[in-house]
């Protein structure tokens, strides 16, 4: 452990940066914000997995210079705008057809158990979600500036790795949590058109600005 006792203070600025990012609302909340009070705790924390996954692989691909690549090949990351914004859109047209025709609500052991197949698309769509966002790879770009594992070895690695999966996934838990919690659905099945409504009109404006951004 005493390898990893150098690196603490590049650590601990690339945690901080990656907890509010985590935990500031965007394209991947507005996910969770759907799935939870619709479907409830167990598909969103499945849901969390993908994303955290998903970040994880950008991680990853970042230590390895391939994100750096993609960030100067402008017509790479064009078409993974592009790509982002298709999914986004696609998003919309689902939460504008929930709230015209309302789907059933999971209840009772949809709470606490959910067929495979049914997790890995929940595990499927929020692992898309974030691989396919431009920016998450900008973002992990500047914290890969940063230089919190320069000169490390495998255990350096491993740990920031092990710690960044752990950070996205407790963010997004925390609002899963929030959003599935009784109340919080209670106020959903009361105005569940409108909260559909509106998260078709969040997604179409992430997936605008995702398109047209440079």
């Amino acid at each position: 452990m005493s390898e990893l006792l150098p690196f603490l203070p590049g650590f601990l600025a690339a945690f901080s940066i990656l907890l509010v990012a985590a935990s500031s609302p965007g394209p991947a909340v507005a996910m969770l914000l759907g799935i939870s009070m619709s479907r409830g705790r167990t598909a969103a924390l499945v849901t969390c997995l993908g994303i955290a996954c998903g970040s994880s692989l950008i991680n990853l691909a970042t230590m390895l210079g391939v994100g750096l690549l993609l960030s100067k090949a402008a017509w790479a990351m064009q078409l993974l705008r592009l790509i982002g914004a298709a999914y986004l859109a696609w998003l919309a047209y689902g939460a504008f057809r929930k709230a015209a025709n309302p789907p059933a609500l999971a209840t009772g052991p949809e709470s606490n158990e959910l067929p495979a197949r049914s997790a890995a698309r929940l595990f499927a769509a929020g692992f898309a979600l974030q691989v396919t966002n431009p920016k998450a790879i900008v973002f992990w770009l500047a914290i890969a500036a940063l230089g919190a594992t320069a000169g490390g070895g495998a255990l350096v690695y491993a740990a920031f790795f092990a710690a960044c999966w752990v950070i996205s996934f407790g963010c997004h838990a925390a609002w899963a949590l929030l959003l599935s919690s009784a109340p919080v659905r209670a106020a959903y099945t009361r105005a569940r058109r409108s909260v559909e409504a509106t998260l078709g009109v969040l997604f179409s404006v992430f997936a605008f600005k995702l398109a047209t951004s440079r």
